[in-house]
């Protein structure tokens, strides 16, 4: 398998597309703070309602829809959909889907785990001896296929927070499959390196017509391409798929004609899924759950993904000083990725479903267990290697590693919206790496998801295949609450970017007072090369990987401490957050620079 598939598609490769100029460049080094507006882009206010969404059609969708009367859930429905057919690269009707919604009328958070399970007539011994001699299950191809959850998402939001009827949701997706739209910049890069990878590697695919078919158009010579940035693609297989959910419920996906031409696909071309999966899959409402952080009261979800490795995170952070140490300083940085070290450790160990396995989830993110972990950490030496550490345990006896990270990638939407009643979702939704696995089902116009490639076949571990099971996730959306009041609906996509994403924006706006947008833009880091619930093992030090806007100074100091240094633009995610002020009532809304990133308000 070529290394550009089984990165996902890197980020890195984005270097000399996204590197910002040094005049947009926010001054982080030699431990100042960032005190002043000038190195960010202003954020968007609005009083009546909000959308950030990583693709600027979506956002106006989203908004559209709040403006005819629906609800926050309306719009983020609308949104998704509409980014199932603008930005396939990182999510569709074949992926899964989390989210969490505050709702105004309760004045409660509720968790939605929209993800689905391994197919039931695909054993652990079944699938071995598919693998062969491989160890890992691959990206593309029916193995790491599971059941899309997406439209069990919708679904459920629909049902509990929708006021609009679901075809007046759909309808602006239907619209623009039907008569095309323009391809935007960095979707469109995506787009093209997921063509040249399903080229490359079709040897994996069982067949490749289909996926050809739906996302390449005709060029000049009649031979069929990518799109390119600003021509107009359509897809009228989604645009059939969606109107069928409009006129019949999400219910429809799992039952009748659109899961028989699933299930069939499947079986034909040698797959897994049938229409028993389809049928008994169900999404969950869930209990987020949360840490405090310096009066901020900050809200993940549960595995089977990685929330916690960012509350983990900040348990271990609020020890420090993290403000008097300065936005990205050297001490900074360096407690950041100790940090993070330590929790990944802990999700390699510990994350997987909890249906089939028994997680310590309220001993991972207690405070006694944060210092416990935090006490690891020197200023002048950096963690190699660090084991997992044992939360059911008063004592600091820690567990031997056993995995490495596979993670580094993920391709992935992220979207808030907000609406006139204070009602706020966080959703995230993703079909893994890339596009998903190169299957896309008879005239269904999306792709089947990838994500069953994050289970391991260790056994015994707790993320180890089964049947029926969930994958592990590196989905996550987040919440913020303050005082008792709704804070900040917040997401920073991409991989095991995620958890670390989380913190830093959420540092930038507590410790060092920056507003949503800000938080966004400020330089970020991203150590790569912890252990995976995927079955790989840490090996040293991994490497701590900076963008541009931190000074040379500080990378070299941090050299100087051991950590294994890299200093570029690209694989640092995707930010969407929207912010609520309780004094003014106005939203106030912050996108990702580094993406087609949006923010459109009322």
């Amino acid at each position: 398998m070529s290394q550009l598939l089984r990165t996902a598609l890197p980020f890195a490769l984005l270097a000399s597309l996204l590197a910002l100029p040094a005049a947009a460049q926010p001054e982080t080094g030699g431990g100042d703070r960032l005190t002043g507006p000038d190195y960010a882009r202003s954020p968007v206010t609005a009083q009546h309602g909000m959308a950030a969404t990583s693709q600027p059609l979506a956002s106006q969708i989203a908004v559209d829809v709040l403006k005819q009367g629906g609800s926050a859930a309306d719009a983020a429905i609308a949104a998704n959909a509409a980014l199932g057919l603008m930005e396939p690269t990182g999510n569709g009707l074949g992926g899964d889907l989390f989210a969490i919604v505050y709702d105004p009328e309760t004045d409660s958070l509720y968790g939605l785990n929209a993800s689905g399970r391994s197919p039931r007539g695909l054993s652990y011994d079944d699938l071995q001896r598919e693998l062969g001699d491989r160890d890992q299950i691959p990206l593309l191809g029916h193995l790491p296929v599971s059941v899309p959850g997406t439209a069990s998402g919708w679904g459920k939001l629909h049902e509990r927070f929708g006021r609009l009827p679901l075809e007046d949701d759909l309808a602006p997706a239907i619209e623009y499959a039907r008569d095309g739209f323009p391809l935007s910049q960095v979707i469109s890069y995506y787009w093209q390196g997921n063509v040249e990878s399903f080229r490359e590697n079709s040897d994996l695919l069982p067949e490749s017509q289909n996926w050809k078919e739906t996302y390449l158009i005709e060029g000049e010579n009649g031979e069929m391409r990518a799109p390119e940035e600003g021509e107009i693609f359509r897809n009228p297989d989604l645009a059939g798929t969606l109107e069928t959910l409009a006129q019949n419920g999400t219910d429809a996906f799992y039952e009748g004609e659109i899961a028989q031409t699933i299930a069939d696909y499947a079986e034909r071309t040698g797959g897994y899924l049938r229409m028993e999966d389809l049928r008994q899959h169900e999404a969950n409402w869930v209990d987020p759950v949360s840490v405090n952080y310096r009066g901020v009261d900050v809200y993940e979800l549960p595995p089977n993904g990685q929330g916690i490795a960012a509350l983990q995170m900040l348990q271990i952070l609020k020890g420090f000083d993290v403000a008097d140490m300065g936005l990205n300083s050297t001490d900074y940085l360096h407690v950041q990725a100790e940090a993070k070290k330590l929790a990944f450790e802990d999700r390699a160990r510990f994350y997987a479903d909890m249906d089939f396995a028994d997680v310590p989830v309220q001993e991972l993110i207690s405070e006694e267990y944060g210092e416990r972990r935090r006490q690891l950490i020197e200023m002048d030496e950096v963690l190699s290697a660090p084991n997992a550490g044992n939360p059911r345990s008063v004592s600091t006896s820690d567990l031997d590693p056993t995995m490495r990270e596979r993670l580094n990638s993920g391709d992935t939407i992220y979207l808030t919206v907000a609406d006139s009643s204070g009602m706020m979702v966080s959703l995230i939704q993703s079909n893994y790496a890339g596009m998903g696995s190169g299957l896309v089902p008879d005239g269904l116009g999306f792709m089947l998801q990838d994500r069953g490639a994050l289970f391991t076949m260790e056994k015994g571990h707790p993320n180890v295949y089964e049947s029926g099971k969930r994958p592990f996730h590196t989905i996550i959306p987040a919440f913020a609450m303050k005082d008792g009041e709704p804070f900040l609906s917040f997401g920073v996509m991409g991989g095991g970017m995620q958890p670390q994403g989380h913190v830093q924006v959420l540092s930038n706006i507590v410790d060092f007072g920056l507003n949503v947008q800000a938080a966004g833009d400020a330089a970020r880091y991203r150590h790569y090369g912890s252990s995976s619930p995927t079955g790989e093992a840490m090996d040293g030090r991994g490497t701590l990987r900076v963008e541009s806007g931190v000074s040379e100074e500080v990378v070299n100091a941090l050299r100087g401490r051991g950590h294994s240094m890299s200093v570029g633009a690209g694989g640092y995610g995707g930010y969407q957050a929207i912010m609520w002020d309780p004094e003014e009532d106005v939203y106030w809304g912050g996108t990702e620079m580094r993406k087609d990133g949006y923010v459109v308000g009322y």
